[in-house]
């Protein structure tokens, strides 16, 4: 689906998802024909920030194929400059029309993030780093008197597609101009279900 609009790049994440949820996935893209005209070259209609948890994989969820997602995976989906850089070439170079930051319950980052603050427990190695990059959204959802799991997840899925606003001018740009989108999907594990938690350039699908 290159070149197409942010609200129907949504669309079809959003449909692919229903076909998941409802257990007729179609599997589109997939087959010998669709690696070999993809040689030469790839035009994916979105890019996906999404948390490294294994129960997370993109293609499957959103029932899309191969050359239809351009997928960065964080633990926690958090930022730093490759992820920026990955996201901008995503847009820029590839022509995504759509960036979906896709969070999760039950999220191990948020948990441990969540721990550090409540409790004091400091994470080791590198982990901790990624904690560190998580912490303001729980510190945001304290201010705001939440308190659920699911709200923590929620704030810090819209924190991530603020900071990509906002450390990204190139992106802030394509979002001004009605060329791309950016929107925050939260999964739920149990259910298979992504649902709309923010957007900047598209209608509320809500």
């Amino acid at each position: 689906m290159p070149r197409t609009s942010p609200a129907v790049a949504l669309d079809a994440m959003l449909s692919g998802n229903k076909r998941f949820v409802a257990g007729t996935p179609e599997h589109p893209n997939q087959d010998a024909a669709r690696r070999a005209q993809l040689e030469p070259g790839q035009e994916p209609f979105a890019v996906i920030l999404g948390c490294s948890d294994s129960r997370l994989a993109a293609e499957i969820i959103f029932d899309q194929g191969l050359g239809d997602l351009f997928v960065v995976r964080t633990a926690g989906h958090v930022l730093g400059a490759e992820v920026l850089g990955s996201v901008e070439y995503a847009t820029s170079v590839l022509g995504c029309r759509l960036v979906v930051v896709l969070g999760h319950d039950s999220c191990g980052a948020v948990a441990a993030a969540r721990a550090a603050v409540e409790n004091g427990l400091p994470a080791a190695g590198f982990v901790r780093d990624v904690v560190e990059r998580v912490t303001p959204s729980v510190l945001a959802a304290r201010a705001a008197g939440l308190t659920e799991d699911g709200d923590i997840v929620d704030e810090h899925i819209r924190h991530t597609v603020q900071l990509l606003m906002d450390r990204s001018r190139v992106l802030a740009d394509q979002v001004q101009t009605g060329e791309v989108a950016v929107v925050g999907l939260s999964y739920q594990l149990a259910e298979g279900s992504a649902r709309l938690v923010t957007s900047h350039g598209v209608e509320d699908a809500r």
